[in-house]
């Protein structure tokens, strides 16, 4: 189902310098969105690292048990 969506004519040139050619808007934005959701993931993956990184050394190895 399709639905339309309100933007300012300022909003809608930025759009368009995303898009390739061809491209509708539904393609931009469903691109944008992707790329939103990859780089969270990202994010919250460097951050688990991060934390897992600055707990390592509370940890007790196997074999000195």
């Amino acid at each position: 189902m399709m639905t339309t969506i309100q933007l300012d004519k300022g909003t809608r040139e930025s759009l368009k310098k995303f898009g390739h050619k061809g491209e509708t808007y539904n393609d931009i934005v469903e691109r944008l969105l992707t790329y939103c959701e990859e780089m969270n993931l990202e994010e919250m993956i460097r951050d688990r690292w991060m934390r897992l990184q600055k707990e390592k050394g509370d940890y007790i190895p196997l074999d000195e048990i």
